[in-house]
């Protein structure tokens, strides 16, 4: 990753480049964090809230009420409320009030930076899987 011409994050693509103890290493941080990764994987595993998440980023106040996700959306009220928890959950979204919703700033950067690397990653696999 790079920002302004400055190299900011660098991992090697293949388990044969890395050094064989900052390989264990990783794996164990990995371990280490697996259950907020699985609250963050889980938030975004789901078509609705994805939808959700997309809304809230492309409002300009991040906020959104939820009569305004049932509407826009065409969702009912116990998919709103099913799915904010879940986003609420993994960190993405916060009540602000009485049915509004706001995109956490965790929830902003991450959510854009999994849309980025996912596609990414997608990309590598399928260029892999090409060879």
């Amino acid at each position: 990753m790079v920002r302004d011409g400055e190299t900011i994050f660098e991992i090697p693509l293949s388990p044969m480049d890395w050094p064989r103890k900052q390989l264990k290493d990783e794996f164990i941080t990995f371990e280490d964090d697996f259950r907020r990764f699985s609250k963050i994987f889980d938030a975004l595993s789901n078509e609705t809230r994805l939808r959700m998440m997309r809304r809230l980023v492309e409002e300009e106040d991040r906020t959104m009420s939820f009569a305004d996700f049932m509407r826009e959306l065409d969702l009912n009220p116990k998919t709103v409320w099913e799915n904010s928890r879940k986003l609420r959950d993994g960190g993405f979204l916060e009540k602000t009030g009485r049915g509004k919703y706001s995109c956490s700033e965790f929830g902003q950067i991450a959510f854009m930076m999994m849309s980025l690397a996912l596609r990414h990653l997608k990309q590598s696999v399928e260029e892999m899987e090409n060879l």
